[in-house]
């Protein structure tokens, strides 16, 4: 996966798109990830993300800009700062911007990624099963659509 930050930029397969928040790719069509999404703008009350399915054309060029699997989409990526952090990584950087009491998730940081991400990958491959798939987008409020990117 590439590191530098903002290397999306310099790719001409990815579109151009606002990158001054962190943004949040996740599979439109998985429950559990949509879930995620929900209770992201339930927590985030100072408005910090923007969020983009992984189904849309800038959530596959980002995926394939990364290197990640452009079908299963077994990882959310949160893209900060012009970094894309996935896995465990992504998800407790994510809680850790929420402030208390998400943000106790970076004691989970004290173990190492190869020790975290086993457990996070056996989510992601079950996660159709522990929550199904949905029939129909994801509807933000009105209020939501103005995180949304489109």
């Amino acid at each position: 996966m590439r590191r530098e930050a903002y290397s999306y930029r310099n790719d001409a397969s990815v579109p151009a798109f606002a990158d001054d928040k962190p943004v949040i790719v996740f599979d439109g069509e998985c429950i559990f990830c949509s879930g995620w999404v929900h209770f992201l703008l339930r927590h985030d009350r100072r408005a910090q993300y923007r969020y983009l399915t992984a189904q849309s054309p800038l959530g596959q060029a980002l995926y394939r800009h990364y290197g990640l699997d452009t079908f299963h989409f077994e990882s959310n990526m949160l893209i900060e700062d012009g970094i894309a952090r996935i896995k465990s990584d992504g998800s407790i950087r994510t809680l850790a911007r929420l402030g208390l009491p998400w943000s106790l998730a970076n004691i989970c940081r004290i173990l190492p990624a190869a020790l975290r991400d086993p457990l996070y990958d056996l989510v992601a491959r079950n996660r159709y099963r522990i929550a199904g798939r949905r029939q129909s987008c994801m509807v933000p409020t009105p209020e939501e659509r103005g995180r949304f990117i489109a």
